[in-house]
């Protein structure tokens, strides 16, 4: 570590840690939640869940890492590739599991009375392993070789060096622009973030056409099925919004990187981008706070249970209803 750390970089690290701080907490409380509450135990809560442990992985291993970064340490190419890489891993993951959540919401409105009989807690683990094993290969592809290793050797032997080269650890100069544009963000955040967009819309079309029809789908009330439903999905739509709103930036700025290297990008957008980015693991757990009540519900248990030694009744005893509006 340098000596000294410029109050710009003191501001940033400043801004990571309290990003930090309030993203591990926040989603360890989204896990502790699903683990005592029964009723959050169907597929979308266990999807929620890999998206929390991605995000509480950000918060405990990626922002030191980029913290790290920041402060610019001499390190060798590959080693500062492992440590660009778990970012691309982890934002891989929460993309599938935001795709998987869509899908199975679709499912539940799609096929209600079939619904319990196609998505069993087995196929469940399954497509949650698939996700993290598919987001390791995308994640991990520069350490295959697709990164920038050939420039930063040829410039590293014209200075007559020999050996690996040591350089200062950057994103940008170990990792290819050509693999995050093309690869990263053509192949694996744009086309599965529009069809999210696709499912979410087609779910919300079901969903008032059943509750104007009022046609039965289900052992109980439709309008209370659905209207639930579509309180659910307005909050997991908000989810995907606020993930696209937060990504999308870097990504545009990686754009400009590669198609307008002459273009100047003010190194303060690029941070902005970057909290937002970071950022977007500490958002999850407060939408659930506010638009999901039996989280709601269970975080107060949790939190009067083992912070204020004040026992809450068991969840689910007196529990008011979901009102489909709120």
């Amino acid at each position: 570590m340098p000596p000294s750390i410029s109050a710009f970089q003191a501001a940033y690290i400043g801004i990571e840690v309290l990003i930090a701080l309030v993203s591990v907490p926040g989603n360890v409380l989204v896990i502790w939640a699903v683990k005592v509450n029964q009723a959050l135990r169907d597929a979308t809560f266990c999807f929620i869940v890999s998206l929390a442990v991605a995000d509480v992985a950000v918060g405990a291993l990626v922002i030191p890492l980029a913290i790290l970064i920041n402060i610019g340490p001499q390190t060798y190419f590959h080693t500062c590739l492992m440590v660009a890489c778990p970012v691309l891993i982890l934002t891989q993951s929460s993309i599938l599991a935001l795709l998987a959540i869509a899908v199975d919401r679709y499912l539940r409105v799609k096929i209600p009375l079939r619904y319990k009989m196609v998505v069993t807690p087995r196929r469940a683990a399954v497509a949650i392993a698939g996700c993290w094993i598919l987001s390791f290969v995308v994640g991990l592809t520069p350490m295959f070789g697709w990164n920038n290793l050939s420039a930063v050797e040829r410039a590293w032997a014209a200075n007559g060096s020999m050996g690996e080269p040591v350089i200062k650890c950057e994103f940008e100069k170990v990792i290819s622009m050509e693999y995050m544009v093309y690869f990263n963000f053509f192949v694996w955040v744009l086309p599965p973030l529009l069809l999210m967009v696709l499912i979410y819309l087609e779910v919300f079309y079901l969903i008032r056409k059943q509750l104007n029809k009022k046609v039965s789908a289900s052992s109980g009330d439709p309008q209370k099925y659905y209207g639930k439903e579509l309180k659910i999905a307005k909050s997991l739509a908000l989810i995907l919004f606020l993930f696209a709103l937060s990504w999308l930036p870097l990504h545009i700025l990686n754009c400009i990187t590669l198609f307008c290297p002459s273009c100047h990008k003010p190194s303060i957008l690029t941070y902005i981008a970057i909290f937002l980015t970071h950022g977007n693991s500490a958002m999850n757990p407060i939408v659930y706070a506010f638009r999901i009540q039996k989280f709601r519900v269970t975080f107060l248990k949790i939190w009067n249970d083992n912070f204020r030694c004040q026992p809450a009744p068991p969840i689910g005893e007196d529990l008011p209803e979901e009102r489909p509006d709120d």
